[in-house]
């Protein structure tokens, strides 16, 4: 053993993770003070800065993808917790209460627990398809977020055709379903598969016809202006201005996100799971996260276009005056104008602020080592600077209190679809195609007429629907 290696090993867990830590910490500083002295550090960041200026909307697209990609797990969690507390309530049970205070870390550890598993391909299977299956479920999820706009300004990426690129990206998780029926060499997983087709041809086009009246009324495919045409009261939603529509679309909603009562492609009391029966490991959890994250994006698109979206249902004026503020205060921070002190800010502060905070914990409990006063120290710090971010964020009035009310709306609609979970019981294949052809397709048409002539006629008299 050599004379590094000797110390090292002797390390614990703790001291193996912390000590690089702290080298990567000291090799930035020096960097950055040899740099700040030789004067290339104020060159580069200027030249870093400029590069970023010119390129902003490539630069806000890659963090917008990014934050979408990443909330897309803790939103899974969110609604499988959900599910599990409320289908336990209903059933006059008490649901998980171990993991996490009130079991709200069950959920994360089901969804650990799934990603630890083995990932087997099962002989016969076609397994260029069988491994891009889930990959093509999931990401079809996710890119549908790209578009759905949570607040004033706040969204990936405003499309003046948001409305067709939802529905068009939406329908390609369908192929993925296919993909995973087909590949997996199974015969259950073949039906489930074929079913995934019949739903989508049987529910896409009531699906899409559903909001044509909205696009007749509104004149855009833009889900920004869509969510602008629903300002005012709660009587100006068009839940209230396309009641038919709103129905037709909840119903082919669910149907497209195979919710109960229609889902059919995992029907586990007919064809054991359908397209997942082959599937273990974490590309079975690709299909089990692609299926939640499906249920907040429906959710959230039904509240987009029926229920005005991030708008209050009632004016919060006199709500905000009563409280001593009048208007909203935009506040305008500008990072660039710190040059170098940006990265001290970045590097620096946040150690030395940790730093003191893990000697007054040590002092204050003398009984903790350093690593744990480190670790609390850490948290600490953590919880400080998120609550300093909401409190400023809290001060640009406008997107918060929308992000708040856009959020409730799609976490009631999100308990909606839990209870029709816990009390529909599921329909045949037969039942679910012919209720679609039959009635829904004749209904989206008649809404479509129905608008139109409504349009016509108030158009007459000069006044707008």
């Amino acid at each position: 053993m050599s004379v590094v290696s000797r110390p090292w090993s002797r390390l614990s867990l703790a001291g193996k993770i912390i000590l690089p830590l702290i080298a990567v910490f000291v090799a930035l500083n020096l960097v950055i003070v040899l740099g700040w002295v030789s004067g290339i550090l104020p060159w580069l960041v200027q030249a870093i800065l400029d590069a970023l200026g010119d390129n902003v909307g490539i630069l806000r697209f890659l963090i917008a993808a990014t934050i979408i990609l990443v909330i897309t797990v803790p939103v899974a969690f969110m609604n499988i917790f959900f599910e599990m507390k409320l289908i336990a309530f209903v059933n006059l049970r008490v649901g998980p209460n171990r993991i996490g205070p009130w079991g709200t870390l069950a959920s994360v550890v089901h969804g650990l627990k799934v990603l630890a598993k083995e990932d087997f391909t099962p002989t016969g299977a076609d397994v260029p398809a069988f491994t891009l299956a889930p990959a093509v479920v999931y990401l079809a999820a996710v890119m549908t977020l790209l578009v759905v706009p949570f607040a004033p300004g706040l969204y990936g990426y405003d499309m003046d055709i948001g409305l067709l690129y939802f529905f068009a990206v939406g329908g390609v998780g369908v192929v993925g379903l296919m993909m995973a029926g087909w590949s997996s060499y199974n015969k259950y997983s073949l039906l489930g598969g074929l079913r995934a087709a019949a739903s989508l041809i049987s529910y896409e086009l009531p699906l899409i016809l559903s909001v044509m009246g909205i696009v007749m009324i509104t004149g855009t495919l833009n889900l920004n202006q869509i969510v602008t045409a629903q300002e005012g009261s709660f009587l100006d939603w068009f839940l209230f201005r396309q009641p038919l529509g709103a129905l037709i679309f909840f119903i082919a909603a669910t149907a497209e996100a195979s919710r109960t009562p229609f889902d059919l492609t995992e029907a586990d009391s007919e064809i054991v799971a359908g397209f997942a029966t082959e599937y273990s490991g974490m590309r079975f959890g690709f299909f089990f996260f692609a299926e939640y994250v499906n249920m907040f994006i429906l959710s959230a698109m039904t509240a987009v276009l029926f229920l005005g979206g991030w708008n209050a249902p009632f004016d919060i004026d006199p709500l905000l005056s009563a409280v001593g503020i009048t208007t909203p205060v935009s506040v305008a921070f500008d990072p660039a104008s710190l040059g170098v002190g940006l990265l001290w800010l970045v590097l620096l502060a946040p150690a030395l602020i940790i730093g003191l905070l893990t000697a007054v914990i040590w002092m204050l409990k003398s009984s903790w080592s350093i690593v744990v006063s480190l670790v609390v120290a850490f948290l600490l710090f953590n919880v400080i600077v998120v609550g300093a971010l909401v409190t400023f964020a809290a001060i640009d009035l406008e997107w918060v209190i929308g992000l708040f009310w856009f959020i409730g709306k799609t976490v009631a609609l999100i308990l909606f679809f839990v209870l029709m979970r816990a009390t529909l019981p599921r329909v045949r294949i037969d039942q679910l195609m012919g209720f679609a052809w039959k009635w829904l397709v004749p209904a989206a048409l008649l809404n479509i007429f129905v608008t139109a002539g409504a349009i016509v006629i108030l158009d007459q008299m000069g006044k707008t629907l």
